[in-house]
């Protein structure tokens, strides 16, 4: 995890984004330990109750769950669940609002897939 905070959401909700995008690419696997709140909170220099809203912000989506005196681990099905939430929010507010902005630049739907594919393809 990166040490580098932005000023533009809270810690706590950047710290779960991480965290999920780590999930999401398999860095914690399912069923693994992620680090914990104290070993957070002392290699990012930011409050434990910071990192503990983070957890438990994930522990409430259903990704991670507490063990009891073995800290907090990755459920089972959690990276697909981060990675339909993710699609399902792509889908819903940051397509369109890409749409409408081509829309505002005189950009067409033709022109724009056509951009999109000279992306993907890395020409």
């Amino acid at each position: 995890m990166s040490e580098n905070w932005d000023d533009k959401s809270p810690i706590y909700h950047q710290l779960k984004e991480r965290v999920a995008k780590l999930i999401m690419d398999g860095s914690f696997a399912e069923g693994e330990a992620i680090p914990s709140v104290r070993q957070v909170s002392s290699e990012y220099k930011i409050n434990h109750i910071t990192v503990s809203k983070a957890y438990q912000e994930l522990v409430d989506m259903g990704v991670l769950e507490m063990r009891r005196g073995r800290g907090m681990f990755v459920l089972t099905g959690a990276q697909t669940r981060l990675i339909v939430d993710a699609r399902n929010e792509f889908e819903n507010i940051e397509l369109p609002e890409i749409v409408k902005r081509a829309s505002q630049l005189g950009i067409s739907s033709e022109e724009l897939i056509q951009k999109i594919e000279r992306f993907v393809d890395g020409s």
